[in-house]
């Protein structure tokens, strides 16, 4: 992939709040919507989930999901080159004796201030996700698959 893939990968991520989250229930898939921080290198991916979302209990059952981040359909053009990427790996709790856990809070906090008091819930709990593979749709005739190097590649650009 060439340095504009690249940017342009690292600013679709970077860029955005939202994600889909799909993960399994019962062996069929269940998509939510979810809220997402990530590492200044690309390579994790952060949800604050509360253990009493439908979502949560899936993943503690099977830790397997995938998380859509796309960009926003402004109406303007064909929402087909429009661009996303997929990303497909496994959530993992990060314990709160975990050594990294205040600066993955912070830099949750950082870009979700407002979230602040659910950090004093008890229920909930920072999920870390490290991509085993991805697709990336840049638009129209530009479509990658990803490893976590090219992850690391975009957010060094």
């Amino acid at each position: 992939m060439d340095a504009n893939v690249l940017h342009s990968l690292a600013t679709l991520i970077r860029s955005n709040r939202l994600a889909a989250l799909g993960t399994l229930r019962d062996g069929s898939p269940f998509v939510s919507m979810v809220v997402y921080a990530v590492s200044d290198d690309l390579t994790s991916f952060y949800l604050h989930l509360s253990r009493l979302a439908v979502h949560t209990r899936d993943i503690i059952a099977d830790p397997r999901l995938s998380l859509l981040i796309n960009e926003t359909d402004r109406g303007e053009s064909d929402p087909q080159t429009l661009a996303r990427v997929s990303i497909q790996g496994d959530a993992a709790t990060v314990s709160k004796t975990d050594s990294d856990y205040e600066a993955i809070k912070n830099l949750y906090l950082k870009k979700f201030p407002d979230a602040e008091m659910r950090f004093s819930l008890g229920d909930f709990d920072l999920n870390r996700i490290e991509p085993k593979s991805a697709r990336y749709v840049g638009g129209f005739a530009q479509a990658f698959n990803l490893t976590i190097e090219n992850f690391r590649e975009a957010g060094k650009v």
